[in-house]
């Protein structure tokens, strides 16, 4: 079955996946907005903190869930499960997540389209067709169809093609795309004026405000949200990891580089704030609030790549592909769970599931899309502030409640036969089964 499903030919292969999954428009675009509103510097160590302390638990109890499964989340949570109502709640957990990554899909694809779209403005002027490069800026319902129409055909095509084939070889070429775009970016942004003030208020922290209980439920939120958990990503992708590999150090390698290119993130998009102020755009309120919040990426940032004159058509054109690389790297993964769930349980080919499940995500979207106003907030609020920390939550506790800690050693000593005398073992299984279901649930309870 192993070898009719698939998997990861190389452990590089899975990192750049999972790294993708995890670097979305979460860690390049909610990640500054969240730091710029939540006191700057306190809000990168309070995140970079609790990313480790409590992310990276609940993502390696996914990651096992799928491994020793080998399969969709359903199969995989049902395998763990001994008695008939462990069944029908590895069911509704399994499938929750799937639900969940298909709504976030759903919203994330017209997003993604809007950054599409923003990268073909500047390069509509480059060749003179100003007409063009309006239009692609401008919301109506159009432009929103066809940029997510296209946006979902790019994931579709990816997810056609399978583990290997698709998702290995496509994050191998994207995400280096990614990490260079950025520091090439980073690097010119440090040469304006005003940057430094920027780089001051993202790495010198507020330590008054560490402790904070609005600033530490964020940072929680915005450490879960980023790296994919509760959306049953993390545990089909890790049905696909070799049994051979270390899971320990996979799972901290992967969260390494997934806070590491937020925070790379945060060294651009800050120090651009504060360019953007020094050259008379109002960024913050008088009570230092943000005034842009999440539309701060598609207003105060092309305002300032305007005023770079000639070498801001560039750098605007590099910054928007930059972000769709991002959030593709994001959506095959959303796509892969509703896929495999449909090719195992249903015996449905992966083509044909793939084109099938796609195209009613991209109905979704077109709905919200006629409903913008309503349907997009209520939808990302629905996924991202409800279902994620549910299912999170309710991975958490199946590992740590249902599934068996000699089972559970069985599995990690696979790869990693010292892990029995290792301070993970030591620490993780009673941190997944009390402090992270807690943790989450206080997200949970913020968000209500």
């Amino acid at each position: 079955m192993a070898a009719a499903r698939g998997g990861f030919s190389s452990r590089l292969g899975f990192i750049l996946a999972a790294a993708g999954s995890a670097v979305g428009l979460g860690n390049i675009w909610g990640f500054p907005t969240q730091t710029a509103s939540n006191g700057g510097a306190a809000f990168v160590l309070v995140y970079l903190v609790l990313a480790f302390c409590l992310a990276y638990p609940a993502f390696m109890a996914e990651l096992m869930i799928g491994r020793y499964g080998q399969a969709n989340a359903v199969t995989s949570l049902q395998k763990m499960s001994r008695q008939a109502w462990q069944k029908k709640f590895a069911f509704m957990v399994g499938f929750g997540g799937i639900i969940c990554a298909t709504l976030i899909l759903s919203f994330y694809g017209i997003i993604a389209g809007w950054m599409m779209s923003y990268a073909v403005e500047p390069f509509a002027k480059m060749i003179g067709m100003p007409p063009v490069a309006e239009w692609v800026i401008t919301q109506g319902i159009t432009r929103n169809v066809l940029f997510t129409a296209l946006f979902m055909f790019l994931t579709v095509f990816i997810i056609r093609r399978g583990v290997e084939d698709g998702i290995e070889k496509w994050s191998k070429r994207l995400m280096p795309m990614l990490i260079a775009l950025l520091v090439l970016l980073i690097i010119y942004v440090m040469t304006l004026d005003g940057a430094s003030d920027g780089l001051d208020a993202y790495l010198n922290p507020d330590l008054s405000k560490v402790f904070e209980p609005d600033l530490l439920v964020s940072a929680l939120g915005q450490a879960f949200f980023s790296l994919s958990l509760g959306t049953s990503v993390m545990v089909i992708y890790g049905s696909y990891i070799s049994k051979k590999e270390n899971l320990v150090t996979l799972g901290a390698q992967v969260t390494l580089i997934d806070v590491s290119i937020a925070f790379l993130a945060g060294l651009l998009i800050i120090p651009s704030m504060y360019v953007a102020q020094a050259q008379g755009v109002a960024i913050f309120a008088a009570d230092g609030s943000l005034i842009s919040g999440p539309s701060m990426v598609f207003s105060v940032l092309p305002t300032l790549f305007e005023g770079m004159g000639a070498i801001g058509l560039f750098v605007g054109f590099a910054f928007f592909i930059l972000m769709s690389i991002a959030a593709l790297t994001s959506s095959i993964s959303m796509l892969e769970g509703p896929v495999s769930y449909a090719v195992e349980r249903h015996d449905i080919e992966r083509t044909k599931a793939t084109t099938g499940i796609g195209f009613i995500i991209f109905l979704m979207s077109t709905l919200i899309v006629l409903n913008l106003d309503f349907m997009l907030d209520f939808v990302a609020t629905l996924a991202t502030e409800y279902g994620q920390p549910i299912i999170a939550m309710l991975c958490c506790i199946f590992v740590g409640w249902i599934w068996q800690r000699s089972e559970i050693l069985a599995e990690i000593k696979q790869g990693n036969e010292q892990v029995e005398s290792s301070l993970f073992w030591k620490i993780w299984p009673w941190y997944t089964k009390f402090v992270c279901p807690v943790a989450i649930a206080m997200v949970f309870i913020h968000s209500l």
